[in-house]
């Protein structure tokens, strides 16, 4: 019965859209910097199915839309706060009460060495002015334009670094599920997608807090530090097996189903939909491309071709052109 139930979830997912779902990564940072209300805001005007963001905790146990456990590659953190640092030199969002997060400027995407930005034509560092938003205002806002907007735009949400959060004492993914049970995220009809690059994490998620939300495995490479996970063992037949006990999906770098050098089909997507996953790969960026891609629309059809379920895009209204 499980093996069926599955599958059915499997049908539903992957073929409720006949073309790709458009995931807007940090909303639209292409155009706006990531993870502001402004972003979203743009993002959601650009139609994709779901806003995707990345939560982490402050000191005082609220949640914050920020892509990393640190401040200082995104806002002025380091001037305004300077004597805040840890002895590795960086400041951590866990440091830091919602209010002395809410004083701080987002700017664009930077260099901690050069402090220059990481895509250069994308919106001027320290020009205009951002905040770092709470998930409740983050939701709040997106509930609210599909209200208006006659949508149903869903949220992709990534709790960040579980075990460094652990350590530090703070509960991230009982937090994060209580919250979005608060505002109506709490079955897997619900139009939300959790996910994370932990497995044993995931894995708490659905067996010991009993959540019922569709999860989803991100792949990265070991090298990257990203958690004890090993993605070399899941990237096999028998590692995807496994994830398929509790995730509907994987999240796997582009790299994975595209072969780095040609583009060519590498067979991952195809063992993937072999144990009932879907597949939503990351990050296609018309502003940095693979190096066998002669444009942005190249890279979206070989995506698709390979068979994708979904995309996480800074573009998502040129993945929406296509798709």
């Amino acid at each position: 019965m499980k093996k069926i139930l599955a599958l059915c979830l499997f049908l539903t997912l992957s073929c409720a859209n006949k073309s790709p779902l458009v995931i807007a990564h940090r909303q639209a940072p292409a155009y706006l910097p990531e993870h502001t209300l402004e972003s979203a805001t743009l993002a959601h005007g650009m139609n994709p199915d779901y806003l995707e963001i990345d939560v982490v905790m402050t000191r005082d146990n609220h949640l914050v839309i920020l892509h990393d456990i640190h401040l200082d590659t995104v806002t002025n953190v380091a001037k305004k706060y300077s004597t805040r640092k840890r002895s590795d030199g960086r400041y951590y969002a866990i440091d830091f009460t919602l209010k002395e997060i809410k004083k701080l400027r987002v700017h664009e995407r930077s260099s901690l060495k050069t402090g220059k930005q990481r895509y250069a034509k994308r919106f001027p560092k320290g020009n205009s002015h951002f905040q770092v938003p709470s998930l409740e205002e983050f939701i709040e806002l997106l509930q609210g334009l599909n209200t208006v907007r006659k949508k149903d735009i869903g949220l992709y949400i990534e709790y960040k670094s579980p075990a460094f959060h652990r350590r530090n004492k703070k509960d991230i993914e009982k937090l994060v599920l209580n919250k979005l049970k608060s505002y109506g995220y709490n079955d897997q009809n619900d139009k939300v997608f959790l996910q994370c690059f932990d497995d044993k994490s995931l894995k708490r998620v659905k067996y010991q807090l009993k959540s019922k939300l569709k999860l989803v495995q991100l792949i990265g490479e070991n090298s990257w530090g990203e958690s004890k996970t090993d993605y070399d063992k899941l990237k096999t037949a028998e590692g995807l097996k496994e994830i398929s006990k509790y995730a509907v999906g994987i999240g796997p770098w582009i790299h994975h189903v595209l072969d780095h050098k040609s583009g060519g089909d590498t067979g991952f997507i195809k063992l993937a939909h072999q144990n009932n996953l879907v597949v939503h790969p990351y990050t296609a960026r018309a502003d940095d491309l693979p190096k066998w891609a002669s444009n942005f629309d190249h890279l979206l059809s070989a995506l698709e071709k390979v068979g994708i379920d979904g995309v996480f895009t800074d573009f998502p209204d040129l993945a929406r052109k296509k798709y």
